[in-house]
């Protein structure tokens, strides 16, 4: 491989990062420039995935006369879509490339994030309108699955724990970023007319769409210009479809949802659940502080996990999960008194710290699966066979987990708090039960 090739912008026709020479003679400073190109893109996807749920707080005072039902649907559409559209952004790294699909996926959302704007602009925009932009806004949601599976092709085995870690803890910041930069831009006239308010001050709601127009403009273009393309990652959807068949794909899908599912759902919940248990306090002032730490934390589970084995830190997350969880139903008010915010506060910092944790645990045991998989059946082309397939899995498991995003906030109002916990400890336990039988107690089938 010649130095050339390792620039930005182009095909790298040569890549082995197994190779420890060749990952020391530019191998690791090619994966690392692309890696922090995928962290600040894929932040700037979380945060037209989630958007919503800070835009729709202040629609009221903006002019729209929608239901809270309809305000509802307008939060929960984005994580529908994005669920459905991870899917299929988990085949196309290795159909368009890394570098191509970056750039793209991240140039389509100015497309929500313009219309938003403009929309937001008028009280009598319909809401038939606003469901579409709300549904768009998926794009975001959808980039999780290619950036992820991106980035496993660059790494060696022994380094994708940090790598992944790193592109989903600091990518996953984007929750709570926007929930901290909407609520500022908003009250600033940075472009267009505002609505005055009841106190006199202004509200500028459509810059909670504009503010991101220039930062995702800049990230198309870097990747464009500074990521790079691996020919060794092609595969056609054909070839990657073989991961349906592979049972352990269909695990991994489960232990994530437990994982990734349970972060993005309680993103979603946690304002909700504060005011609906806690009337007294404000939840935009502190609700963004679970997506934070657990965004922070997910770099740590993808360290530890290299450093221990993802099978055994899962495992011990999956225990401290479910002990988290009996803490906030101990801590919630019963029947409307008594409970204690600062507890049941504590606790789901807890619970948002072993989400990251387990995110960045779980991905880094699917590529040490697949990897023995293949080995098991002497596969030919071993290395790419089972980078291929384990890209894959990194895409679809995010793209099934996703889906908790949406069902976790719905489970809370079908059944409640308590009910909805107590549910979650049982799925937990039973995450903790598979995490054992087949990859961390002595004689797994796939220790890892």
């Amino acid at each position: 491989m010649t130095n050339k090739e390792l620039k930005g912008g182009g095909v790298i026709h040569d890549w082995r990062p197994e190779d420890e020479q060749f990952w020391e003679n530019g191998g690791k400073q090619t994966a690392s420039r692309n890696l922090w190109i995928s962290i600040p893109a894929l932040l700037l996807g979380f945060a037209v995935w989630v958007i919503w749920s800070v835009v729709v707080v202040r629609m009221p005072d903006a002019g729209f006369n929608f239901t809270k039902d309809q305000l509802f649907w307008l939060t929960a559409l984005p994580a529908l879509s994005g669920a459905t559209l991870r899917i299929f952004y988990s085949f196309m790294v290795p159909v368009f490339g890394g570098r191509r699909w970056t750039a793209l996926s991240t140039a389509s959302l100015l497309i929500p994030m313009l219309w938003m704007g403009f929309a937001l602009q008028n009280p009598n925009t319909p809401f038939s309108v606003f469901v579409i932009i709300a549904l768009l806004c998926g794009l975001g949601g959808g980039n999780f699955s290619s950036s992820m599976s991106n980035i496993s092709f660059f790494y060696p085995k022994s380094k994708q724990g940090t790598a992944l870690g790193l592109n989903a803890g600091l990518g996953n910041l984007g929750v709570s970023t926007v929930q901290f930069v909407v609520p500022a831009v908003i009250g600033l006239s940075i472009i267009g007319t505002g609505v005055t308010l009841d106190n006199g001050k202004s509200l500028y709601l459509h810059n909670a769409a504009f503010v991101w127009v220039p930062f995702i403009a800049l990230m198309a273009i870097l990747a464009w210009f500074f990521m790079n393309d691996l020919s060794s990652a092609k595969a056609s959807f054909k070839d990657q479809s073989v991961i349906f068949k592979r049972y352990h794909n269909w695990v991994m899908c489960i232990l994530y949802l437990g994982t990734f599912g349970s972060f993005i759902g309680f993103s979603a919940a946690f304002p909700m659940l504060i005011k609906q248990s806690f009337a007294d306090v404000d939840p935009l002032k502190v609700a963004f502080l679970g997506p934070l730490v657990g965004a922070m934390f997910r770099p740590v589970g993808g360290w530890l996990a290299d450093k221990m084995g993802g099978a055994r830190v899962t495992f011990f997350n999956f225990i401290v999960m479910a002990v988290a969880t009996v803490g906030v139903i101990v801590f919630l008010p019963k029947d409307g008194t008594g409970g204690s915010f600062a507890g049941y506060f504590a606790c789901f910092m807890v619970l948002f710290i072993t989400t990251g944790i387990g995110n960045g645990s779980t991905f880094r045991m699917i590529p040490v699966i697949f990897r023995t998989l293949h080995e098991r059946k002497n596969s030919l082309d071993l290395v790419n066979v089972a980078r291929k397939e384990s890209a894959a899995v990194v895409g679809f498991t995010g793209a099934f987990a996703a889906y908790g995003g949406f069902f976790i906030p719905k489970m809370f109002g079908w059944f409640g708090a308590n009910s909805t916990l107590i549910m979650l400890i049982v799925f937990y336990v039973i995450c903790l039960v598979i995490t054992w039988w087949y990859y961390s107690r002595k004689g797994a089938e796939y220790p890892c």
